[in-house]
Protein backbone atom coordinates (compact mmCIF):
# COMPACT_ATOMS: atom_id res chain seq x y z
CA UNK A 1 0.00 0.00 0.00
CA UNK A 2 1.80 3.43 -0.80
CA UNK A 3 2.18 5.66 1.61
CA UNK A 4 0.45 8.13 0.01
CA UNK A 5 -2.91 6.19 -0.10
CA UNK A 6 -2.79 5.39 3.55
CA UNK A 7 -1.98 8.63 4.72
CA UNK A 8 -4.67 10.72 2.82
CA UNK A 9 -6.25 13.50 4.80
CA UNK A 10 -9.55 13.61 5.40
CA UNK A 11 -11.94 16.77 3.92
CA UNK A 12 -14.14 18.46 5.54
CA UNK A 13 -17.50 18.37 3.22
CA UNK A 14 -19.43 20.77 5.73
CA UNK A 15 -19.69 21.88 9.14
CA UNK A 16 -19.13 18.44 11.46
CA UNK A 17 -18.42 16.21 8.83
CA UNK A 18 -15.56 14.25 7.79
CA UNK A 19 -14.95 12.22 5.30
CA UNK A 20 -12.19 9.76 4.53
CA UNK A 21 -11.58 7.19 1.16
CA UNK A 22 -8.82 4.51 1.41
CA UNK A 23 -7.99 1.95 -1.39
CA UNK A 24 -7.88 -1.54 0.52
CA UNK A 25 -6.61 -5.43 -0.24
CA UNK A 26 -10.01 -7.16 -0.50
CA UNK A 27 -12.27 -8.71 -0.96
CA UNK A 28 -14.94 -6.86 0.24
CA UNK A 29 -16.10 -9.66 2.24
CA UNK A 30 -12.87 -9.49 4.20
CA UNK A 31 -12.61 -5.71 4.48
CA UNK A 32 -16.46 -6.25 6.12
CA UNK A 33 -15.64 -8.65 8.41
CA UNK A 34 -12.85 -5.92 9.87
CA UNK A 35 -16.06 -3.58 10.16
CA UNK A 36 -18.56 -5.90 11.97
CA UNK A 37 -16.20 -8.87 14.21
CA UNK A 38 -15.48 -8.03 17.15
CA UNK A 39 -12.05 -9.75 17.38
CA UNK A 40 -10.85 -8.48 13.73
CA UNK A 41 -12.31 -5.08 15.24
CA UNK A 42 -11.00 -4.49 17.69
CA UNK A 43 -7.00 -5.28 16.12
CA UNK A 44 -7.60 -1.53 14.43
CA UNK A 45 -10.64 0.00 16.39
CA UNK A 46 -12.25 -1.46 19.72
CA UNK A 47 -13.88 -4.89 20.43
CA UNK A 48 -17.28 -5.59 21.06
CA UNK A 49 -21.03 -6.89 20.50
CA UNK A 50 -22.79 -5.94 17.18
CA UNK A 51 -25.87 -6.74 16.64
CA UNK A 52 -26.18 -7.44 12.80
CA UNK A 53 -29.92 -5.69 11.58
CA UNK A 54 -31.08 -1.87 11.81
CA UNK A 55 -32.01 -0.72 15.30
CA UNK A 56 -29.21 -3.30 16.28
CA UNK A 57 -26.70 -2.55 19.50
CA UNK A 58 -23.08 -2.40 19.35
CA UNK A 59 -20.65 -1.75 22.23
CA UNK A 60 -17.33 -0.16 21.06
CA UNK A 61 -14.33 -1.15 23.53
CA UNK A 62 -11.75 1.30 22.61
CA UNK A 63 -8.32 0.75 24.07
CA UNK A 64 -5.82 2.40 21.85
CA UNK A 65 -2.93 1.63 23.47
CA UNK A 66 -3.17 -1.73 22.96
CA UNK A 67 -3.51 -2.03 18.92
CA UNK A 68 0.25 -1.52 18.62
CA UNK A 69 2.92 -3.55 20.24
CA UNK A 70 4.81 -0.57 20.20
CA UNK A 71 4.51 0.35 23.27
CA UNK A 72 4.38 4.30 24.53
CA UNK A 73 3.26 6.87 26.97
CA UNK A 74 -0.48 7.49 26.54
CA UNK A 75 -0.52 11.81 26.38
CA UNK A 76 -1.70 13.69 29.70
CA UNK A 77 -4.99 14.34 28.28
CA UNK A 78 -6.05 11.16 27.20
CA UNK A 79 -4.87 9.23 30.34
CA UNK A 80 -8.28 8.74 31.82
CA UNK A 81 -8.64 6.10 29.13
CA UNK A 82 -5.85 4.11 30.01
CA UNK A 83 -7.86 1.52 30.67
CA UNK A 84 -10.13 1.50 28.12
CA UNK A 85 -13.56 3.01 27.86
CA UNK A 86 -17.18 1.84 26.21
CA UNK A 87 -19.58 3.96 23.59
CA UNK A 88 -22.60 2.72 22.82
CA UNK A 89 -23.77 2.77 19.08
CA UNK A 90 -27.39 2.28 17.36
CA UNK A 91 -27.31 0.57 14.22
CA UNK A 92 -28.95 2.89 11.55
CA UNK A 93 -27.97 1.13 7.92
CA UNK A 94 -26.68 -2.49 7.85
CA UNK A 95 -25.95 -3.63 4.09
CA UNK A 96 -23.82 -6.81 4.24
CA UNK A 97 -21.14 -6.06 3.03
CA UNK A 98 -21.44 -2.04 1.52
CA UNK A 99 -22.63 0.38 3.72
CA UNK A 100 -22.44 0.09 7.74
CA UNK A 101 -23.84 3.23 9.70
CA UNK A 102 -24.32 3.72 13.51
CA UNK A 103 -24.96 5.91 15.74
CA UNK A 104 -21.78 6.89 17.92
CA UNK A 105 -22.49 7.26 21.58
CA UNK A 106 -24.73 9.99 22.80
CA UNK A 107 -22.84 12.79 21.19
CA UNK A 108 -25.78 12.76 18.14
CA UNK A 109 -22.69 12.19 15.85
CA UNK A 110 -23.18 9.31 13.14
CA UNK A 111 -20.32 7.48 11.53
CA UNK A 112 -20.77 5.30 7.92
CA UNK A 113 -18.73 2.75 6.06
CA UNK A 114 -19.12 2.36 2.57
CA UNK A 115 -17.53 -0.27 0.88
CA UNK A 116 -17.07 -0.48 -3.16
CA UNK A 117 -15.08 -3.50 -5.03
CA UNK A 118 -12.31 -2.52 -7.33
CA UNK A 119 -10.50 -5.18 -8.77
CA UNK A 120 -9.22 -7.05 -6.31
CA UNK A 121 -9.25 -4.13 -3.99
CA UNK A 122 -11.91 -2.18 -1.60
CA UNK A 123 -12.34 1.64 -1.66
CA UNK A 124 -13.82 2.32 1.25
CA UNK A 125 -15.16 5.85 2.27
CA UNK A 126 -15.90 6.28 6.59
CA UNK A 127 -18.06 9.41 6.73
CA UNK A 128 -18.30 11.05 10.14
CA UNK A 129 -21.30 13.55 10.08
CA UNK A 130 -22.65 15.83 13.06
CA UNK A 131 -19.44 16.89 14.29
CA UNK A 132 -20.88 19.10 17.03
CA UNK A 133 -17.63 21.64 17.26
CA UNK A 134 -14.35 21.95 16.28
CA UNK A 135 -12.40 20.09 19.03
CA UNK A 136 -14.29 16.75 18.57
CA UNK A 137 -13.75 16.84 15.32
CA UNK A 138 -10.12 17.68 15.57
CA UNK A 139 -10.20 14.38 17.42
CA UNK A 140 -12.19 12.67 15.52
CA UNK A 141 -10.04 13.42 12.23
CA UNK A 142 -6.90 12.44 13.92
CA UNK A 143 -8.57 9.50 15.52
CA UNK A 144 -9.97 7.79 12.43
CA UNK A 145 -6.62 8.87 10.34
CA UNK A 146 -4.97 6.75 12.58
CA UNK A 147 -7.26 3.92 12.90
CA UNK A 148 -7.40 3.78 9.43
CA UNK A 149 -3.33 3.69 9.13
CA UNK A 150 -3.47 0.78 11.87
CA UNK A 151 -6.04 -0.78 9.61
CA UNK A 152 -4.11 -0.95 6.48
CA UNK A 153 -1.37 -2.06 8.35
CA UNK A 154 -3.66 -5.06 9.43
CA UNK A 155 -4.70 -5.99 6.37
CA UNK A 156 -1.42 -5.79 4.72
CA UNK A 157 -0.01 -7.89 6.81
CA UNK A 158 2.45 -4.68 8.19
CA UNK A 159 3.42 -4.52 11.87
CA UNK A 160 1.14 -1.93 13.15
CA UNK A 161 2.11 1.47 13.58
CA UNK A 162 1.98 3.16 17.40
CA UNK A 163 -1.53 4.81 17.76
CA UNK A 164 -0.62 8.04 20.57
CA UNK A 165 2.75 9.66 18.63
CA UNK A 166 0.75 8.65 15.48
CA UNK A 167 -2.55 10.11 16.28
CA UNK A 168 -0.65 13.42 18.36
CA UNK A 169 1.23 14.18 14.53
CA UNK A 170 -2.49 14.12 12.69
CA UNK A 171 -4.05 15.74 15.94
CA UNK A 172 -1.21 18.29 14.35
CA UNK A 173 -2.17 18.22 11.06
CA UNK A 174 -5.73 18.74 11.55
CA UNK A 175 -5.32 21.90 13.85
CA UNK A 176 -3.90 24.00 10.80
CA UNK A 177 -6.44 22.11 8.27
CA UNK A 178 -9.69 22.72 10.13
CA UNK A 179 -10.70 26.52 10.44
CA UNK A 180 -11.82 27.96 13.67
Amino acid sequence: MSATLAEKHGIITEAGTIVFERILPGPIERVWEYLTDSEKRGRWLASGPMEPRVGGKAELFFKNCDLSPVKEPTPERFKATDQGFTVHCEITEWQKPHRLSYLFGNDGSEVTFDLKPKGHEVVLTLTHRKLPNREVSLNFSGGWHTHLGILIDHLGGETTRPFWSTFQGHYKEYEARIPN
